[in-house]
């Protein structure tokens, strides 16, 4: 499915000088691939112009700028990524970047009784967008578990919109990138290892297909290590 989109940008809640944004994402772009000495290995698709739902793994709070800068710039000026907004908007220097430089999309991850934690996902997928989604919805801070339970958020993406694709991404290293508590990023390799679509089976309850999604990604950490 090609990318066709209603409108051209989304808007910020403030308004803010484009070229600052604009210089802003090109010096943290680089400055996080330079860092992290990020490469990017598309192992099961190709970086073409369709509708996606990148989802990977989330060890730190630059996932999203690192698997966001590997993306080539006709495919990052039409991804947007969701991010917790009780991180991004706490100071308005965080709300700035990820409202107006990375075009981001905020969610709330509790307190949303009566309320559609995944409406402005929608909104966005609607509107022709692709995204960049973590389903295990926090950061994973465990020495011990490869992934966090997946939330059920993925599934019911796949369920409203079943023509977009759903890519895993596997980020290495981040955990010792960026590890808890840092400032800034450790000069460590990093690789973003975009694998194969979900070939999705409709029958499927919440369970298996959240199986299925937490074993795709899994495996491409095992192409890593080969």
């Amino acid at each position: 499915m090609n990318i066709q989109l209603k409108n051209s940008q989304p808007s910020s809640s403030k308004s803010i000088s484009r070229p600052i944004a604009r210089f802003c994402s090109f010096a943290i772009r680089r400055s996080a691939r330079l860092l992290t000495g990020a490469r990017s290995l598309w192992d099961g698709c190709k970086p073409e112009p369709i509708q996606r739902i990148y989802y990977a793994n989330h060890n730190s709070h630059i996932d999203f700028i690192l698997l966001w800068s590997s993306l080539p710039k006709h495919l990052r000026e039409q991804t947007r990524p969701v991010a917790a907004s009780d991180y991004w908007l706490k100071d308005s220097f965080k709300r700035f970047l990820i409202q107006d430089t990375f075009s981001g999309i905020t969610i709330k991850r509790s307190g949303n009784k009566g309320c559609d934690p995944l409406s402005s996902i929608k909104e966005a997928l609607t509107d022709g967008y692709s995204i960049i989604f973590f389903p295990e919805g926090t950061r994973n801070l465990s020495d011990d578990e490869e992934l966090l339970q997946f939330k059920s958020g993925l599934f019911f993406l796949a369920q409203q919109f079943p023509q977009v694709e759903i890519v895993p991404v596997w980020i290495t290293n981040l955990k010792r990138v960026m590890p808890k508590g840092a400032f800034l990023p450790l000069p460590l390799l990093s690789t973003v290892i975009f694998g194969k679509p979900l070939e999705i089976n409709t029958a499927w309850d919440k369970t298996e297909f959240l199986t299925y999604a937490r074993e795709q990604l899994l495996e491409l950490k095992q192409k890593e290590l080969k």
